[in-house]
């Protein structure tokens, strides 16, 4: 951690040794900084499942700390800025026998790390509209999306362009290098799931143009060298019926297949492959999959139906580290309705239904209050003993931020999912979360 922080401070006076005063004054007015703070407590219970064999439970307590710097740009028609972030865990909490891999906190030796850290820096240009930053990136974009299910999240490295220039139209293209996990202090290269071979280049380039307020078209491209390719189309369409009702319509389609050594079978032996089903057991990337999701909102409720198809060739895949050896480097995002607590269904030939409920207490005169409950059911999932499986999942979530007082802007959230699988393990999962945050300038 000093390394990082003095090549942050050398990056800093690097950036304003050749700059003046004046043309500084709006990098430093319009800087910001904000420190988040994030207790967590984790608890995932695997006692139910069929044959306990192995370990039984994992039970985790950290406190993370979380520093967000955000740079205004340089005057002049090429603006110049800088944004960084600092990330720290510390293990109050993960006794003998209680910690399972690197979910959340990373391994050290036979147990649990006693704390962790990294330092993120970008440096960022702006020209008109236009906006470029190479570094640490979280990207939340159709074809990549970084993972905040734990106390710190996932970051990348590489590059990213995202250009306004015209109002209704927002390009975006970029190119990642390296991830780093939630629970890791490590990069790695990238990679998928059940791919031990890492890539080091992906590519993305997408639209979003907006055709109403109420109407919004996606295109997105993703090309991870020597695993796949991927072609995503989605719709967002929201129709207000009348004041504080509206009903809103997504669709999503995803076309994915094999890229460079995930095509060949040489390459596919040494590495380059996905797990789970895949036809003739070859460990290639080959998958259709779309979903349609409705809500309706009234007041403070809102309820959504939805149903997503996946089709039998592989799973569904995005960037996901979790199998390189020995990295730490688990916990990974799909973006897919389905990716919830405990599961994605993401397999191959699963076809799950969905419906959940969200209630803003807001509405009742609890401002802050927030409660959420889904429930997803997936089967057709291939195997190779010719049985389809199935899997359900159902999730609660309750949310308060405190309005006011000494502790304004406390969150307070509990979690629970509840899994039962013929593919996974059976599992009861608690969170417990305390966040807060505030600006230092």
């Amino acid at each position: 951690m000093k390394k990082s922080i003095q090549r942050f401070s050398f990056a800093a006076g690097a950036l304003s040794l050749p700059l003046s005063q004046p043309v500084l004054a709006d990098f430093f007015e319009d800087s910001q900084a904000m420190l988040g703070l994030r207790n967590f407590y984790f608890n995932n219970d695997f006692r139910n499942r069929a044959g306990s064999a192995g370990q039984s439970k994992t039970e985790e307590w950290v406190q993370g700390f979380m520093l967000n710097f955000s740079s205004g740009y340089t005057e002049g028609s090429l603006g110049v800025g800088l944004d960084a972030i600092g990330l720290v865990g510390l293990t109050l909490d993960s006794g003998a026998g209680r910690h399972r891999g690197s979910s959340m906190i990373p391994r050290d030796g036979e147990g649990a790390a006693d704390e962790w850290s990294r330092l993120g820096l970008t440096p960022k240009l702006k020209f008109s509209k236009t906006e470029a930053r190479y570094g640490t990136l979280m990207p939340k974009l159709p074809v990549v999306t970084y993972n905040d299910g734990r106390l710190l999240p996932q970051t990348f490295e590489g590059g990213q362009i995202t250009s306004n220039e015209l109002d209704e139209l927002t390009l975006t293209a970029g190119r990642l290098e390296h991830a780093t996990g939630r629970a890791s202090s490590d990069r790695t290269g990238l990679a998928v799931m059940g791919g031990t071979q890492e890539s080091n280049e992906f590519l993305l380039a997408g639209a979003d143009y907006r055709f109403s307020p109420e109407l919004t078209a996606q295109y997105y491209f993703g090309n991870l060298e020597d695993y796949y390719k991927q072609h995503f189309l989605g719709l967002v369409h929201s129709f207000p019926i009348a004041e504080g009702q509206s009903f809103k319509t997504e669709l999503r389609y995803f076309k994915t297949a094999s890229d460079g050594a995930n095509s060949s079978a040489s390459g596919r032996a040494s590495g380059y492959k996905v797990s789970g089903f895949s036809e003739e057991g070859t460990g290639e990337i080959d998958n259709r999959t779309w979903s349609a999701a409705f809500t309706y909102a009234i007041g403070g409720h809102a309820l959504t139906a939805g149903y997503q198809r996946v089709s039998d060739g592989s799973n569904f895949v995005q960037l996901n580290q979790g199998s390189l050896p020995g990295k730490g480097a688990g916990g990974a995002s799909l973006y897919l309705h389905t990716d919830r607590m405990l599961a994605s269904f993401n397999r191959a030939g699963e076809r799950t239904g969905f419906a959940q409920y969200n209630y803003d207490f807001a509405a009742a005169g609890i401002p802050g209050l927030k409660a959420s409950v889904i429930y997803l059911k997936g089967d057709n999932i291939q195997s190779y003993s010719g049985n389809e499986k199935s899997e359900w999942e159902r999730d609660i979530a309750l949310d308060y931020v405190i309005q006011g007082g000494a502790f304004k802007g406390l969150g307070i959230g509990w979690k629970n999912g509840l899994l039962h699988s013929e593919v996974d393990p059976n599992q009861e999962q608690n969170r417990l979360i305390l966040s807060y945050s505030f600006a230092l300038f």
